[in-house]
């Protein structure tokens, strides 16, 4: 267990914590300074900070980054940062995605069945769960102004070079697990992925000043 985790998790979740920590070792040298630059920008802001995680189709890699965000702000004790999602199409939090965060200890409600469900994602008896659907990185429900936008594929990168009301932007991007869709590498390159994300972020909020 690590000295500064103020906060509890479902104990699944809890262990896959402490294995994220224990690999911060498998950071690449080039993603510390990506990595620098949120944790600086989240101290400039008091630990109060609100971030957006873009991607195209807000299904897969936005939402482990503000699933895994929000995951690693709470263990860390910084109940007043919130993390956002959002895309410049809006499709559905993918199956596969959400999948992923169930076998490694999420609990998930799916709320209706419509094309676009909304989908409860608890991680603490102790926390709000985050209300995750697909949406554009505009919507009403995400933040209007003095937030992060977080890029979290390549094509947002390129396609969507300005995010209105931003105070910071950021490059934080990962491979694409949808190339494994349909393959038998399905299952391992979700969770890769997710462990990724997971990764990088709990290093973020170990880091952040209290």
């Amino acid at each position: 267990m690590t000295e500064t985790k103020t906060q509890t998790l479902f104990p699944a979740l809890e262990s896959y914590a402490e294995a994220r920590l224990q690999e911060q070792s498998l950071i690449t040298e080039d993603r510390l300074p990506i990595l620098n630059s949120l944790i600086d920008y989240i101290n400039s802001k008091e630990a109060k900070a609100e971030l957006l995680f873009v991607c195209i189709h807000n299904s897969r890699r936005s939402f482990f980054g503000q699933i895994w965000a929000q995951t690693a702000a709470h263990y860390f004790g910084f109940d007043q940062i919130k993390c956002f999602s959002g895309g410049t199409e809006v499709t559905q939090i993918h199956p596969n995605t959400v999948a992923t965060l169930k076998s490694i200890g999420f609990q998930i409600e799916k709320e209706d069945k419509t094309e676009n469900p909304e989908h409860k994602i608890a991680f603490s008896k102790d926390a709000s769960p985050c209300l995750c659907f697909s949406k554009m990185y505009d919507d009403a429900s995400n933040p209007q102004s003095d937030f992060a936008a977080i890029m979290t594929c390549s094509p947002a990168e390129t396609e969507c070079p300005f995010i209105p009301g931003a105070d910071f932007r950021l490059a934080m991007t990962y491979e694409d697990p949808k190339i494994s869709d349909g393959t038998p590498a399905q299952e391992a390159t979700y969770l890769e992925r997710s462990a990724d994300v997971a990764r990088e972020l709990f290093y973020v909020f170990s880091k952040v000043n209290k």
